[in-house]
């Protein structure tokens, strides 16, 4: 019993000392970022950073302390710095959301306008630095050309638009895609992104087989090979843009919060809160259809068997747009055509990430034990519908090119958007 006691009374001990060290690191914290809120008050960009940095050592949780942290290193024009610390706020605000704590609430939509201003510095700085060093090397013109596309995309000031014609002048004759309606899907080509939502760039995917399925989910088993008629695929997902033209030529119903959506900025990005039914009857009206599964995944991972569209390298920021936490507002959504390394094998953009896309196919879970090996069309019924790529907000695993989900058809979420395909 005194044994039994002593060891009790130890764990107390050791339980309030952790308690006292964790509070003592957080209030040493706390001062650090009271101290660096002043600074960063005086514009004192570098000793607030460095304040702050000390202070998120000790207690990185801290929503605002991250926030500051990229205003300071934005005053710096430290662009990644300040990119991950306004991300790491967004994913800390949105966990004490759930959690129900009493952190300070961040104004979400400034903080994806900061977010994208800081990208878009940080995409100009690329394109200047490699402008410079790469003046006579082919490769590091066209990454500078994507990354000035990149910047343009997003949006620019009045100071970085300034920025980006200096930079555009090293380019003559170039036409720049700033927006879907400019997009230029073959650049050595120079084809032009149509005005009329139905005249959209596709890519051809030839016909043959492909492998479909992995082992790494119970509904993608077994791997069987498909034999697949060639079609052509859109490029890009149907953007806000292209939807209102729709809209405006049918007088079509607009989906859910249409208002927030069709605003200027979003006029590039995905549309979403479309039900499976409102994408199908867009494609109709374009002339094309709904992908079937098995045509959406060879147009993602090609002929070769691949995890992702740009291969077998894990998901990175430069590849896909995933791994956020709250739709505000639309900015989740990134506007189309950004990653160049996310590239599918026939040049499809963003088919991991940004939206999830419906196909045309009814979901069955045991689909693939039964499935035709030349041209399935999916079950002839069902209760669900199948989308496919992930989206802004789920995890990497979710954007592998043979991961399946099966959604609601008369759903409409924020996650939810599409492409069109074509019989060749």
């Amino acid at each position: 019993m005194r044994q039994t006691l002593g060891v009790l009374g130890f764990a107390l001990c050791l339980n309030m000392t952790v308690h006292s060290v964790t509070a003592l690191a957080a209030d040493a914290g706390n001062q650090d970022f009271a101290k660096g809120e002043n600074l960063l008050k005086n514009k004192q960009y570098a000793e607030a950073r460095v304040a702050l940095e000390a202070g998120i050592m000790k207690s990185p949780s801290n929503v605002q302390a991250h926030f500051n942290l990229a205003e300071a290193c934005r005053g710096l024009a430290a662009w990644d710095c300040a990119e991950e610390h306004y991300e790491t706020a967004l994913h800390l605000d949105a966990k004490s959301r759930i959690t129900g704590t009493r952190e300070p609430r961040l104004s979400k939509m400034k903080v994806w306008q900061s977010l994208e201003e800081v990208t878009a510095w940080r995409l100009l700085e690329k394109a200047k630095g490699l402008i410079a060093s790469g003046r006579a090397q082919p490769d590091k013109m066209k990454q500078a050309e994507e990354a000035l596309d990149g910047a343009n995309e997003l949006g620019l000031t009045n100071e970085q638009q300034a920025v980006y014609q200096q930079l555009e002048a090293n380019f003559p004759g170039r036409r720049a895609t700033g927006s879907p309606d400019n997009l230029q899907p073959d650049r050595s080509a120079g084809e032009a992104f149509q005005t009329d939502p139905r005249d959209v760039p596709m890519a051809l995917v030839s016909a043959g087989e492909f492998t479909m399925g992995s082992t790494l989910k119970a509904d993608e088993k077994p791997v069987h090979r498909v034999y697949l008629d060639a079609f052509s695929m859109d490029k890009y997902h149907v953007t806000v843009g292209q939807y209102a033209k729709y809209l405006e030529a049918t007088g079509t119903e607009a989906p859910p919060e249409w208002d927030i959506m069709n605003q200027p900025r979003h006029q590039k990005r995905p549309v979403v809160n479309v039900s499976w039914s409102d994408a199908a009857t867009y494609c109709k009206w374009a002339g094309k259809r709904l992908p079937t599964e098995a045509e959406w995944e060879k147009a993602a991972r090609g002929t070769d068997a691949r995890l992702y569209p740009w291969g077998n390298e894990p998901p990175t920021r430069l590849h896909a747009n995933f791994g956020k936490k709250q739709w505000a507002s639309h900015m989740a959504l990134v506007p189309v055509g950004m990653f160049e390394m996310g590239k599918s094998p026939y040049g499809i953009y963003d088919m991991a990430g940004n939206a999830w896309e419906w196909v045309n196919d009814w979901y069955d879970h045991d689909y693939y034990k039964k499935s035709p090996m030349k041209n399935p069309q999916g079950p002839a019924t069902g209760k669900s519908k199948v989308v496919r790529g992930g989206n802004w907000l789920y995890v990497q695993e979710f954007l592998r090119a043979s991961f399946r989900f099966n959604a609601d058809p008369s759903g409409r979420q924020f996650g939810y958007g599409f492409r069109c395909a074509k019989s060749s």
